[in-house]
């Protein structure tokens, strides 16, 4: 299971607990709620700029590739940038 699924599911359970918490009056349970909730958030967000930087390497390798490749004649390199880029951009939009 991806860590996005993994932490929108911890966030979903921290909910739960959160509300039943409020509706039984337990302050424990409803604190353990929002901090199980406020962790899944955080690890989402580390998760998403984990994969925006890989995006951003394939880019930049990318770019590199097919600048070197159509400078050189090597068409194979220049395919591979081709590839890089499209691979970073997906990453990127995930």
């Amino acid at each position: 299971m991806s860590a996005r699924i993994t932490n929108t599911v911890k966030s979903a359970i921290g909910g739960a607990k959160k509300t039943v918490g409020s509706v039984l009056g337990n302050k424990s349970m409803q604190a353990s709620g929002k901090i199980q909730q406020a962790e899944a958030h955080a690890a989402n967000v580390a998760a998403r700029a984990e994969q925006q930087a890989k995006g951003i390497a394939h880019n930049i390798k990318g770019a590199a590739q097919k600048t070197v490749g159509a400078a050189t004649g090597n068409t194979s390199m220049e395919a591979e940038g081709h590839i890089n880029t499209a691979r970073g951009n997906s990453e990127r939009k995930v």
